[in-house]
């Protein structure tokens, strides 16, 4: 924090999001000196709790948002292709039961606008495979009125929070100045002009002014609040609504895209590591964000739909559930599935008569990197200065092989370091090093969660968590009364999670 005393940059960017990292290195890319600040961890909130697919999104079609699809469909092929090593191809199944005729040509005529709009991709073609094929592909399906299935491909992205990391990495290494744990608590106002934020380093209990040229809000679904000391008596920005996933058991061989029974919803089983995640549920939400969690009807909900499908599989089993909430454009007289996925940019000087700030409003994970372009070009035009974006070629760090080679060598270097830490996971101490080190791991949650997926296994980190606690305790300075403080915080940071674990 003393490093930015009296520094002006051209862009501050509050909150550290997927959205947040991908500006902050767009921006660090073209040369910007940039800040981006994150009150929690980076990936901490709506963006660590998605299903984890980079998707054009079948269901946009049912809403003749053709654009949307095939934006996204764009975006994938470039996710692909600069995050290799965390953006993966991941075939689907469609089944269809004893459809009506217009079904099936709905369903056909989807198939093929979903092609259609992406020509220019680099995964298989759909295809019709009929009732043998599609049980010899994914026996745990109910065969009873089983007419076929079609197969398609998207993409899958099994840890997403390292794909926050990386862009964050990316932004570092090219300049930018980052701060996790450092929530921004107010405006600096100059009449009608914001030149940046007062920002709190929880950690240290540290405060200071951080002044920047614009100020780019893009706190998800916590916008309206942040933005609000900007916004006196103005509407609500954004719809809220909540999703949640069941982690149960691997219960399929393949992803599949179903339809639930009870009320049409589009909804996903998918492999992800060793487990399947089930979701998701979309309901208005009105609450805090951060204490958005699985209810019972959700839980109800998913089971039952997932069963209906999938009689046999091991759905009563669950491991841990997450809940996240979803920051919408704000739409008057929809349900909550018609509300659209576009995002918006609002700029405060046109709308607010307030200079000196913009708002993201919107968006997903598989479009973040074209709406970090587009803030960076308004930025860049706000700014005068005029790079062009190059993320669209750029590879994101580890794509190389670097992180993986970085933690072989630690372990090389002290052995101990090469030892697993959980029974249910095969990450190893040196990754919590490497995190600790070279990725802002400040807490346990933060290696877990977010830098490694020890938390992400079945015990959720649970059952190495004073293995941890050790370990980072040496590196960070923490007596044994610190780290019985960490443990504690870590358990009430996976508690809502595990509220309907049952094994």
């Amino acid at each position: 924090m003393r490093s930015l005393s009296g520094r002006t940059v051209d862009l501050l960017i509050i909150g550290g999001g997927i959205i947040g990292a991908g500006i902050a290195r767009d921006a660090a890319l073209r040369g910007l000196s940039v800040a981006l600040v994150e009150q929690e961890d980076f990936a901490s909130g709506t963006t660590s709790r998605p299903t984890r697919l980079i998707h054009g999104g079948l269901r946009y079609l049912e809403l003749f948002d053709f654009a949307l699809v095939r934006s996204d469909m764009r975006e994938r092929e470039i996710l692909l292709r600069i995050a290799p090593h965390l953006v993966f191809p991941l075939p689907f199944l469609l089944p269809l039961y004893r459809p009506s005729l217009w079904y099936q040509a709905k369903l056909r005529i989807g198939m093929q606008l979903y092609d259609i709009l992406s020509l220019d991709k680099s995964l298989p073609k759909r295809r019709w495979l009929g009732r043998e094929e599609t049980l010899a592909a994914e026996p745990a399906l109910d065969p009873d009125g089983l007419q076929g299935a079609w197969r398609f491909y998207d993409a899958q992205v099994p840890l997403v929070e390292r794909l926050v990391i990386e862009n964050v990495v990316d932004a570092a290494t090219h300049g930018a100045l980052v701060l996790n744990h450092a929530r921004a608590n107010s405006y600096l106002r100059d009449g009608d002009r914001v030149g940046g934020a007062v920002v709190l380093d929880r950690m240290a209990g540290v405060e200071l002014a951080l002044r920047g040229r614009l100020t780019v809000n893009a706190t998800g679904p916590w916008l309206d609040r942040t933005i609000a000391p900007l916004r006196s008596g103005a509407k609500p920005l954004l719809r809220l609504t909540k999703g949640i996933h069941l982690v149960t058991p691997r219960a399929t061989q393949q992803a599949h895209v179903l339809f639930a029974r009870r009320d049409d919803r589009l909804f996903f089983v998918v492999p992800w590591l060793d487990a399947s995640i089930v979701g998701t549920t979309d309901t208005d939400f009105d609450g805090d964000p951060a204490a958005a969690a699985a209810t019972e009807e959700d839980v109800r909900y998913l089971r039952e739909e997932a069963r209906r499908a999938f009689p046999n599989a091991p759905f009563d089993e669950i491991f841990f559930t997450w809940a996240g909430v979803r920051a919408l454009v704000r739409e008057e007289g929809v349900s909550e599935g018609e509300v659209s996925r576009k995002h918006a940019l609002y700029d405060h000087q046109r709308r607010d008569g307030v200079a000196g700030v913009v708002s993201v409003v919107g968006g997903k994970i598989t479009a973040y990197r074209a709406i970090a372009e587009e803030v960076t070009d308004l930025a860049a035009r706000k700014l005068g200065r005029d790079q062009r974006a190059s993320t669209a070629e750029a590879m994101l760090p580890g794509a190389d092989g670097s992180r993986a080679r970085a933690i072989a060598a630690l372990a090389a270097g002290d052995p101990s370091l090469a030892t697993p830490l959980c029974p249910h996971h095969h990450g190893v101490a040196a990754e919590i090093v490497h995190a600790v080190r070279h990725e802002w791991a400040l807490t346990i949650g933060d290696a877990l969660l977010r830098r490694t997926a020890l938390g992400l296994a079945p015990c959720q980190g649970l059952d190495c968590v004073d293995a941890v606690a050790e370990l980072m305790g040496r590196l960070l300075g923490w007596d044994a009364e610190r780290r019985a403080r960490e443990i504690a915080a870590y358990c009430r940071e996976v508690e809502p999670m595990r509220r309907f674990s049952v094994k």
